[in-house]
């Protein structure tokens, strides 16, 4: 079955322009939403999820209409593929039933990898680039190496309770404060 998708963003947009182009390649059923391709929760995207079924093919008029980023159409395509349903786009002439269309699909694929990866490589070498300036990343210490020591002869004295020790060192869990203590303690062993 050919299973119509339409949506707009906004509601002063006007979905007869795509309702006409899947009218017009044979859909029996069509499922709109009037709402930002950026919201992951649209009705007529779940809806359209829930109903189908091994052999179908959904239809959109164009690629930007169902996804909300190549990374997320990947994701239902390959949600599609899963379901064994394909995919077909008017205005970008795919149709993932087809060996072309695949390809051209998995060509996306590859492409918006290939982006992530380059995105990952730039944030590690700027980590890097940060790291031999002496900026680390991360949270900043909630203990400095003075309040670090108190807190160890305070736990060691076992005067106080782990809960009082936190509020003295102005922290808010207890395993936060058991994982500096035991730091602490390795690196007095390791000093040793």
């Amino acid at each position: 079955m050919l299973i119509g998708y339409a949506r707009v963003s906004t509601d002063d947009q006007n979905l007869d322009l795509q309702r006409d182009a899947l009218r017009r390649a044979g859909c029996e059923r069509m499922l709109e939403d009037k709402a930002s391709g950026a919201k992951a929760d649209r009705t007529g995207l779940a809806a359209l999820m829930s109903m189908l079924r091994a052999g179908d093919t959904v239809v959109i008029w164009r690629l930007d209409r169902l996804g909300r980023s190549l990374k997320n159409l990947i994701e239902l395509v390959e949600r599609f593929e899963a379901a064994k349903v394909g995919l077909r786009s008017l205005q970008e002439n795919i149709d993932t039933t087809t060996s072309g269309g695949r390809l051209v699909f998995h060509l996306f694929g590859a492409l918006a990898e290939f982006e992530r990866n380059l995105i990952r490589e730039r944030t590690q070498a700027g980590m890097a680039a940060a790291r031999v300036r002496g900026r680390m990343g991360g949270r900043p210490k909630r203990l400095d190496p003075a309040k670090l020591a108190l807190a160890l002869r305070l736990h060691h004295e076992a005067k106080h309770t782990i809960k009082e020790i936190c509020q003295m060192m102005g922290i808010s869990s207890k395993s936060t404060l058991y994982n500096y203590l035991a730091r602490a303690d390795r690196h007095v062993l390791g000093a040793a």
